[in-house]
């Protein structure tokens, strides 16, 4: 704190010199720090100007960017959703068509040739679902092999335990809500010449966790052998076919259900960093009308110091006068 202190005559100590001297210092110092901040748009530029705003404008900002990865991870989780349940609702529009397919067989008034045509066209759709099944691949998986499971880290907790969510495709996931076992045990028909590892050929000759449930048998109905097409077994083929239908609707509701949590997740996450951006820019960004004011404010101090440190070196001069 400068004091002032008169004493002139003693011209070997020009204490209002060194004080105006002092002022001008400190005011071209806040000059340097306003144009800086001004200049770069931040209040904080090193951990001097705000010891603990330093500190906690870091561990934001290393916050929000995990939540930014935790987002892209989201969006990966959504991808592998999204592959899956197009798949599916490809697949359920073929079996429907199967489905429909078996029930026109059922018809009295249709001849052999023509249920044996229906069953070979059923058989196409088939192959077709095999090929969906076999084509679903994110990340160099296969999603409808039955074994399929990842966890996607979502989001962590202030002690930084990871949160995650898991995309579980397996067979024996009890989400699916089957009576008949987990789905995902898509096992159609090889879809031409090729079979995938666990699809091609149908585990314990069921589709769709449904028993008995052979896609491959619609091949085999013909003229002297109808099948599952015969009158005797069509009932039970189409039971089948609806509870295998209904089966893959309950993995497609699954997925849905994820894809939800996951929309809402992704929600979250968007909000919290803008809010932690907002935070950030509370404690290190600079108020530029209030740097302003506070560099004119400088500007004029230094100024003024400048004249006094001038009038105060022209005081010696006035005791030079004595010796004349």
């Amino acid at each position: 704190m400068p004091f002032a202190i008169a004493g002139q005559a003693r011209i070997r100590t020009n204490t209002p010199a060194e004080n105006a001297y002092n002022a001008m210092d400190i005011a071209g110092r806040d000059i340097s720090l306003r144009q800086l901040r001004l200049s770069t748009g931040k209040r904080i530029n090193n951990a001097a100007d705000d010891v603990a705003g330093y500190i906690t404008s870091r561990s934001l900002t290393a916050r929000n960017g995990a939540l930014n990865a935790c987002k892209l991870t989201v969006g990966d989780a959504f991808n592998v959703c999204h592959v899956a349940m197009d798949s599916l609702e490809s697949i359920n529009g073929l079996m429907i068509l199967i489905k429909d397919a078996t029930a026109q067989a059922a018809s009295g008034a249709l001849g052999t040739d023509e249920k044996v045509a229906l069953a070979k066209a059923s058989y196409r759709l088939a192959q077709q679902i095999q090929t969906i099944a076999d084509s679903t691949v994110f990340g160099g998986r296969q999603l409808l092999d039955t074994v399929f499971t990842a966890n996607f880290i979502i989001g962590y907790d202030a002690k930084n335990t990871l949160l995650s969510l898991t995309v579980d495709m397996r067979e024996e996931n009890t989400e699916f809500d089957i009576n008949t076992g987990g789905l995902m045990n898509v096992n159609a028909v090889p879809s031409e010449s090729t079979v995938m590892p666990g699809l091609g050929k149908p585990v314990n000759n069921e589709f769709c966790a449904i028993p008995g449930l052979n896609l491959e048998d619609l091949y085999l109905v013909a003229m002297d052998d109808l099948g599952i097409f015969h009158e005797d077994r069509i009932g039970t083929t189409m039971t089948s076919l609806a509870n295998a239908i209904q089966n893959i609707n309950k993995t497609a509701t699954y997925l849905g259900g994820i894809s939800n949590r996951l929309t809402s997740q992704e929600e979250l996450l968007k909000n919290q960093i803008t809010n932690y951006n907002a935070a950030i820019s509370r404690v290190e960004d600079a108020d530029v009308a209030k740097e302003q004011l506070h560099l004119i404010k400088s500007q004029f101090l230094q100024q003024t110091s400048i004249i006094s440190l001038a009038q105060a070196n022209q005081n010696p001069n006035a005791f030079m006068k004595l010796f004349n």
